[in-house]
């Protein structure tokens, strides 16, 4: 048991200095592996790393980000982002202080475009996260008339990659910790197909899937299977992710 937790201390020592080392390397014209350039500063995972390498390559256009389900943003996807002058729109169910800048808001597929509106989204902003523990699918799916150039939606990786599935839209879903929530890989990468994104890549511990517009991702991006992108839950280290579902609720097949 020692030997293992030194083992597993060793590589995380590793993978921080390798991601520390790709943070300030210009990455190549056409990203072959996303994943060489993880590295966690105030993101959950090691979202910040890849965030950085994607607009490193891509460039920036009006360095506006949009981000819902950030809790107390603490840790988030768009946290550097703003440290490096960007600037956005940040929203949370739950209660927040005003000097936070985070909406209350509480996200549905009813709701969301009516929000874009309501806080001046630009149609076409560098990037949208999308973390709400539930109906991100149908969320990313209600979204018209914006397309973000990159977008980052946690997928339910306590699900292979098929079948291409998610939970049946309910408005007031709210988690209750176990693997039921969200939408399988498979489920985001066809949605994505349909609004013209292309998956190149999750972190390395099964949490977020990264979407690159095809208008830039082909110029950007070496581009592999899907199936080889996807990258079972191994929350906490361990493999599995969250506690079985054991009420038999049903999915609802895409």
């Amino acid at each position: 048991m020692i030997a293992y937790r030194i083992k597993r201390r060793l590589q995380k020592i590793a993978k921080w200095i390798t991601g520390f080392l790709y943070w300030y390397a210009i990455p190549a014209k056409r990203i072959t592996n996303l994943n060489r350039y993880e590295r966690k500063i105030t993101s959950q995972n090691w979202e910040d790393g890849m965030i950085h390498a994607i607009f490193k390559c891509i460039g920036v256009t009006n360095k506006y980000y949009v981000e819902f389900g950030v809790e107390d943003g603490t840790e988030c996807n768009t946290r550097q982002l703003k440290r490096r002058g960007w600037n956005g729109l940040l929203m949370d169910g739950g209660e927040n202080s005003v000097e936070s800048g985070i909406k209350q808001e509480f996200i549905t597929a009813e709701n969301i475009n009516e929000l874009f509106e309501k806080y001046n989204v630009p149609k076409e902003c560098d990037l949208l996260s999308i973390d709400i523990d539930g109906n991100d699918y149908w969320v990313w799916k209600a979204i018209e008339g914006y397309s973000p150039r990159v977008v980052i939606m946690e997928y339910n990786a306590c699900i292979p990659y098929t079948p291409a599935v998610t939970i049946p839209y309910k408005a007031d879903f709210s988690w209750d910790k176990t693997d039921y929530y969200g939408a399988s890989l498979s489920a985001f990468v066809q949605l994505g197909i349909q609004k013209g994104y292309t998956l190149v890549a999750t972190d390395g511990r099964g949490v977020n899937a990264f979407f690159v517009r095809n208008d830039i991702v082909q110029k950007h991006f070496v581009i592999l299977p899907p199936e080889q992108i996807y990258r079972p839950a191994m929350f906490k280290g361990k493999l599995g992710g969250h506690p079985h579902d054991t009420t038999g609720r049903p999915w609802y097949t895409l």
